[in-house]
């Protein structure tokens, strides 16, 4: 898979339906450059790094993650420089990390969610680490001729939600935001959703990027969720 070209200076390796894969974006400064989000696995990184690579564009000195999920933060073990994370998602990771030192843990994983089962299916252990960079609210990177602004917000889909805001290119990462707390069994928070979508509103920016579809144009977004808020 390629990566491909958003704007002049953001990039994004596609995110893989068959095993729940997340978009991985890459954002090009002049002096320094920054991922969104450290993939499903090792494997996963290995491959956005390959696809960096084959376009002559380097690793990154950033990595930063919306939020805990598995598919978003277990492959920070492989990343190449430092990662950053809210607070709150370095201490659901330190609980999965305790709760991956029993090595049934794994299994229970794989039984629970086939996507999971796909990505570890040769796997026997569970390598997960901390961000090396914390932050409460906000967190902002000047990469010099490009900027981002990673900051909390309420999400129905996980608490420690971040969204990455690139104001030169006017681009806003949304991760999962918009989604449903699939891990926690829990319908769409409407109220919570509500609120997010006047977050958006409000953003100026051109593109909307959720992690497990294509990038969205603000006004295609907005369209689809006032539908899901009149239901």
């Amino acid at each position: 898979m390629e990566l491909k070209k958003l704007t002049e200076r953001i990039f994004y390796y596609p995110h893989q339906p068959e095993f729940d894969r997340p978009m991985l974006a890459y954002l090009a400064g002049d002096r320094f450059s920054l991922a969104v989000d450290a993939g499903y696995s090792a494997g996963h990184v290995d491959e956005f790094y390959a696809a960096l690579e084959s376009a002559g564009l380097k690793k990154p000195d950033f990595t930063v993650i919306t939020h805990w999920h598995y598919d978003h933060s277990f492959g920070m073990h492989r990343i190449h420089g430092a990662s950053a994370a809210l607070e709150r998602t370095n201490a659901f990771l330190a609980e999965q990390r305790e709760r991956a030192a029993d090595t049934g843990y794994l299994d229970a994983l794989k039984r629970a969610d086939i996507h999971f089962e796909r990505e570890y299916r040769n796997r026997r252990e569970l390598k997960i680490v901390l961000a090396d960079i914390t932050f409460r609210e906000t967190l902002r990177l000047d990469l010099r001729g490009l900027s981002a602004l990673a900051f909390h917000t309420e999400s129905p889909h996980s608490e420690d939600t971040v969204c990455v805001y690139v104001p030169e290119e006017r681009v806003l990462f949304l991760g999962d935001a918009t989604s449903e707390d699939f891990f926690n069994g829990c319908p769409m928070d409407m109220e919570k959703l509500r609120r997010l979508t006047g977050m958006i509103e409000k953003a100026d920016c051109e593109w909307c990027v959720l992690s497990h579809t294509e990038p969205l144009r603000k006004a295609e977004l907005l369209e689809y969720l006032h539908t899901v808020l009149a239901h």
